[in-house]
């Protein structure tokens, strides 16, 4: 059984954290202009964060290949879905924070003040702040249903799958 590397297993399980403790701190609409979570921005801005070390651990070999005795299609969606996971890692923190820069907030990354991506805006922050909230019950569902196919690959398959992220 070959494993995923260091670099890929705790940067997994960290994301996984981090992309759950943004969901549960989030507000949403006029709430965030009178009360923005800071915590919610840090997280989300960690997510973006561990996306470089995760593409170039991956790229150099990080993620083992899938199992040989899976069918075509299976591997195929397994690489759709993660990489639907990676385009949501990425797009999630991006809409979030231009949505905030449009709201005249100021975003930092667990005290670093970071730039605004565009300048502040009076009424609604628009479509890329409706396209993050709804973007963020998205990932929710594709990471529970990503955890589905990992207990799945586990208790039915019994194929290692899971055990080769484990960090332990």
């Amino acid at each position: 059984m070959q494993r995923y590397s260091k670099v890929m297993i705790y940067a997994h399980w960290a994301t996984a954290l981090l992309i759950l403790g943004a969901w549960i701190t989030s507000e949403g609409g006029r709430h965030m202009r009178e009360n923005p979570s800071l915590l919610h921005f840090s997280l989300g801005l960690g997510v973006l964060v561990l996306i470089l070390p995760r593409l170039i651990s991956r790229l150099l070999g990080g993620a083992p290949p899938a199992e040989d005795d899976q069918s075509r299609w299976m591997t195929l969606a397994a690489k759709a879905g993660h990489g639907l996971l990676y385009v949501f890692m990425i797009g999630l923190p991006l809409t979030g924070w231009y949505a905030a820069s449009r709201m005249g907030i100021s975003v930092s990354f667990f005290g670093i003040g970071v730039p605004a991506l565009t300048g502040a805006v009076q009424g609604p922050a628009g479509p890329i702040a409706e396209i993050h909230q709804t973007a963020g019950t998205i990932i929710l569902y594709l990471a529970g249903l990503h955890a589905i196919m990992a207990l799945w690959h586990h208790f039915v398959r019994q194929d290692g799958t899971l055990r080769r992220m484990n960090p332990l």
